[in-house]
């Protein structure tokens, strides 16, 4: 059975959204699209909301969230204790930030970033594994509850 793996956007990524829509069903994942579909401006805090409640109930392990700059909507993915999100404008940041962080989210700018780097991001983040080690330990102080 294929990994499910949630997506969502607000107005300024549905294009991005599309495209990496494909890429997904191309790598042969399931998808849960959260919205949104047309150009009529929402709050990007929404959608960022809907996945990580994905992540919460168990729906999917892992997501890919665009907005506009990307930034507005990986600071409201991250508010989640369940999200690691990892804005990420090359392949290199990718790699790193499932490699050093375990980010189990992906997130785009849609107006900063261009389809082809957007598409290595993507497929990099699914394919790297977390390497845990000396990574391990930082990772858990992510999560509120193991914050001294």
């Amino acid at each position: 059975m294929p990994e499910t793996v949630a997506i969502a956007s607000d107005h300024a990524g549905i294009e991005l959204k599309a495209l990496l829509k494909k890429e997904l069903s191309d790598a042969g994942l399931d998808i849960l699209d959260l919205g949104t579909e047309g150009p009529q401006s929402v709050d990007y805090p929404d959608f960022a909301d809907k996945l990580a409640h994905a992540i919460r109930d168990g729906k999917v392990r892992r997501g890919v969230l665009v907005c506009g700059s990307g930034i507005g909507i990986s600071i409201a993915a991250n508010r989640h204790p369940e999200v690691r999100a990892a804005l990420v404008h090359d392949a290199i940041g990718a790699r790193l930030a499932r490699q050093h962080n375990d980010a189990n989210v992906i997130c785009f700018g849609g107006r900063m970033i261009g389809p082809e780097v957007a598409r290595d991001c993507l497929k990099v983040f699914l394919s790297t594994a977390f390497e845990g080690g000396r990574h391990a330990n930082r990772v858990a102080k992510l999560t509120p509850s193991r914050r001294s």
